[in-house]
């Protein structure tokens, strides 16, 4: 198999891995919603815990094998859709970021068997699908590249 398939290959499981990831957990922990407090102390400590260090790994990756695509193609780095992807990336691990906080402070609210409030509800969503939109954004930009 040719080097630079693989590499096209190692890059775009990742960025896909990442979407569907996201996806499900919001729909896991908005289902777990209306189960319980401790179902949805355990949903949000495997999101916490497991999934989103596993899903910063991932991202991590994406621009490794990014800048290893676009060198092996003999693509110039100062593309206008390489450039908007890059700049993506920081606010993809900020929001993350706001979105682990958020998630460990919910958790902790349920675990002192205290309600979380609409508003740390809503940006909990808010955050999972910001992440969302910029994943789906920076998928839609490797997709837009030319060939």
């Amino acid at each position: 198999m040719d080097s630079y398939l693989v590499l096209r290959i190692s890059h775009s499981v990742p960025a896909v891995l990442l979407l569907l990831g996201v996806l499900a957990h919001i729909i896991i922990v908005w289902r777990a919603k209306g189960k319980g407090s401790a179902v949805l102390a355990e949903k949000l400590r495997r999101t916490r815990v497991i999934s989103l260090p596993i899903f910063t790994a991932l991202a991590a990756t994406l621009p490794i094998t990014g800048w290893w695509l676009s060198h092996l193609s003999g693509r110039p780095l100062s593309q206008k859709w390489l450039m908007i992807s890059i700049a993506l990336l920081p606010l993809l691990f900020i929001f993350g970021g706001f979105l682990y906080n958020n998630l460990s402070r919910w958790q902790t609210q349920l675990a002192n068997q205290q309600i979380a409030s609409r508003r740390q509800q809503i940006f909990a969503v808010l955050w999972a699908v910001l992440v969302l939109l910029i994943l789906l954004a920076t998928s839609a930009l490797m997709g837009a590249k030319p060939i």
